[in-house]
């Protein structure tokens, strides 16, 4: 039997304790993250289903259920069943299994099979398949192959049963359950007896709180050493979230003695430790105080500052060149004229080992670029270009006219072992690395990038240091520029052009702290600012936007040319309820899954937010559902024309993406972009969360909200500070660079 779960609303368990037994019809309502459900149950002798509330984890329609509750009145929605704990039981009737077979239970049956199955075996089918699987071959289209996988996929189900039996009453919802069956195999229950803090390292949906209350019910004390190290782990990674490398030790300690409610001297004593047993890694800093780093993150951004120092030190392969001739070749190849600030970086690109490149749009970055491409490919040099997304590497590719590869696939990642094949072990076949969007690069990914670059290879940074900095941990664009030893070119002459352009014209006065310009309604321009107050209003201009009038008017299509950009992820305005909203607007019909409170449809936009090496998709990627196979518990998502195949456990990591935060929308541009604008984000209201905003934009921008959340994302220059020290380690060096060339 299932263990007994407390209502968490009425502590002494409630009076007049009642047994309902019956099927379950549906899920009305599922909560992930705290496990609460509201179903639907057929009783004998009830008419109507009745209406079940409370932690129900793990239930399918079809399941016979033995449910111990208490009966109460809801003032809203009427008499409902409150259940404290249930049992499963195996179906007794015709219906019951079949319904149990059907709603997707066990992998490789479905409705149309489940019908066959017990249309041949009765009410022996599930002892058919649990003890006699041979005798599957018996009904119509079931043959060796699909008996064989029905067999093992009702033994896995079994042991994931097992699982979810001993996780039900620590808040574990069914996919969390099936992800630790996957990770652990037989051994998942032992294993979380042993150590239930691993959870939250090594399971991606579950977080220290889950582990945590896991730990207490096993009967961990809270101030054991396991569970102040596990908490200082966990507290750490929260900050390395935020962007940070290190943190101070006394804002740690102080941090962590808020989380797990110990002392501070427990919490010290466990930073102790972890740093013994190289967990973590304990730096000096002036005045006494202490940077506490993560052991990898202290190793990327040490090891990444040393190599940048031995680059430095060092001069390029001779090259025999007359650069001004060189210069007014390329200008006459691509029928222009550089600017004398692309002249100077094309010197640069020549003589130095590092150079930094950057500006913001409009400024030629691409044209500097392919003129520093053509020059040195004429000279024999091997140039290997790449970026950090799929979709800037592709870009890029564009631009060029030259391959480049997303970093992962230019390093080689392997999936199976988790590591980079390229490294300085085997480095790559470069003379000249070009890296595109490097504001987007953190400490990480910077330090794998320097060890599989040759020693005598050059090595150029082109960015945007102005957009919002990495989603992972550090400022490596900034902190290279900060240091003064690398020499940085800065481009700041808009073309001609680009002049003609509203966008970029408003993205260097937002840049600049100025308040953009647009046009008005019924003039052509690629700016406009619809000025609506309040939130409701907001939401329903976006939606009539998405609907109409932006398909309608300006071509584009709503789903694949249009990418709604907000601020933040929670509230009226944020990413999951503008989801919800163009969800329904726009894909309301169609083949269903609902996971949870989760619902995803045949044609809905999804975004990963997770790197998934063994699928090859990778965090911001967007695609579009094209099959939801519910016999297979199988998702089929394309990605630029590449299906991908996600199993149900793994659609914990696909969001809808109608809309997203701009944070995600780093390194992508949209033909359209349209950004709700309120001060119901005032936490977010940032310049250079606009600026980033504005400028992922080719052709067209609005922004739907209040001139007061406009003026002050435009005036508030303040950016959250990380804790890096990456600019100081680059800066033992002799020449330094103050300013940009």
């Amino acid at each position: 039997m299932i263990p007994a779960i407390q209502d968490p609303l009425r502590p002494d368990g409630g009076q007049n304790v009642a047994t309902l037994e019956g099927v379950l019809e549906r899920i009305t309502y599922a909560n992930e993250e705290n496990a609460w459900s509201v179903v639907k149950i057929t009783v004998p002798g009830k008419r109507d289903p009745v209406t079940v509330v409370g932690n129900l984890l793990g239930v399918q329609p079809g399941e016979s259920l033995r449910i111990t509750g208490t009966w109460v009145t809801d003032k809203k929605y009427g008499p409902q069943f409150r259940a404290r704990s249930y049992t499963t039981l195996t179906p007794a009737t015709i219906m019951g299994i079949r319904k149990y077979l059907g709603s997707g239970m066990v992998k490789g049956v479905g409705p149309v099979m489940a019908e066959r199955l017990v249309e041949h075996f009765g009410l022996e089918t599930l002892d058919v398949i649990d003890a006699k699987p041979e005798r599957l071959v018996e009904v119509d289209g079931i043959g060796p192959k699909r008996s064989t996988k029905i067999r093992e996929a009702w033994a896995s189900q079994k042991q994931i049963r097992e699982v979810m039996v001993f996780l039900q009453g620590h808040g574990v919802s069914t996919l969390l359950a099936v992800k630790i069956f996957k990770q652990y195999g037989n051994r998942a229950i032992a294993t979380v007896q042993e150590n239930p803090y691993c959870l939250a390292l090594d399971i991606y949906g579950i977080g220290f709180k889950t582990a945590d209350k896991i730990a207490g019910n096993l009967g961990i004390s809270p101030t054991s050493p396991r569970r102040a190290e596990a908490g200082v782990l966990h507290v750490l990674g929260e900050f390395a979230d935020d962007g940070h490398v290190y943190y101070p030790r006394d804002r740690l300690v102080a941090s962590a003695v808020e989380v797990l409610q110990i002392d501070a001297a427990v919490i010290e004593q466990a930073i102790t430790d972890l740093a013994a047993s190289e967990h973590l890694v304990v730096e000096r800093l002036a005045q006494h105080a202490e940077a506490v780093f993560l052991k990898s993150l202290h190793r990327a951004e040490t090891g990444a500052a040393a190599m940048l120092r031995e680059r430095l030190a060092s001069a390029p392969a001779p090259i025999t060149i007359d650069i001004d001739r060189a210069i007014t070749w390329t200008e006459t190849q691509q029928q222009l004229t550089l600017a004398p600030e692309q002249r100077e970086a094309i010197r640069q690109a020549v003589t130095r080992m590092v150079l930094v490149i950057t500006g913001g749009p409009g400024t030629g970055k691409t044209t500097l670029v392919n003129s520093i491409i053509q020059i040195l490919e004429k000279k024999g040099r091997r140039i290997v270009l790449a970026a950090p997304t799929g979709r800037a590497a592709k870009r890029m590719s564009e631009t060029t006219g030259h391959e480049a590869k997303t970093i992962h696939r230019l390093l080689e990642f392997s999936p199976k072992g988790m590591v980079f094949e390229r490294d300085h072990h085997h480095p790559l076949e470069a003379d000249i690395v070009i890296l595109d969007e490097t504001s987007m690069i953190d400490s990480l990914l910077a330090y794998h990038v320097l060890k599989a670059i040759p020693p005598a290879a050059q090595l150029i940074l082109v960015g945007d240091v102005d957009q919002l900095p990495s989603v992972g941990p550090g400022s490596v664009l900034k902190d290279i520029m900060d240091s003064g030893a690398v020499p940085v070119v800065r481009l700041s002459h808009i073309f001609r052009q680009a002049e003609q352009s509203q966008i970029v014209v408003n993205a260097h006065k937002i840049n600049r702290g100025e308040m953009p310009a647009w046009g008005a309604k019924d003039e052509k321009s690629d700016f406009y600012f619809i000025e609506r107050n309040e939130p409701e209003d907001v939401l329903a201009t976006v939606k009539e936007l998405l609907a109409e009038r932006i398909p309608k008017k300006l071509g584009f299509n709503a789903v694949d040319d249009v990418q709604v950009l907000t601020p933040m992820h929670r509230g009226l305005l944020g990413s999951a309820n503008l989801n919800a909203e163009l969800q329904a607007l726009l894909n309301p019909h169609g083949s269903t899954l609902t996971r949870g409170s989760r619902t995803l449809r045949v044609g809905d936009k999804v975004m990963q937010v997770r790197n998934n090496y063994d699928l090859d998709v990778f965090n911001g990627d967007i695609g579009r559902i094209e099959e939801i196979d519910p016999v297979e518990q199988e998702v089929m998502v394309s990605f630029d024309g590449r299906a991908v195949k996600f199993e149900y456990s793994d659609l914990d990591e696909l969001v809808l993406a109608y809309a997203c935060s701009i944070h995600k929308a780093q390194g992508s541009e949209y033909p359209c972009v349209v950004i709700p604008l309120h001060t119901q984000h005032y936490v977010m209201l940032q310049r250079n969360l606009l600026y980033t905003g504005v400028t992922r934009a080719r052709k067209m921008v609005i922004v739907v909200g209040s001139k007061k959340a406009l003026a002050i994302a435009v005036k508030n220059a303040k950016t959250a500070a990380r804790f890096t020290r990456l600019s100081l380690r680059v800066d033992s060096i002799g020449e330094r660079y103050p300013e940009p060339l």
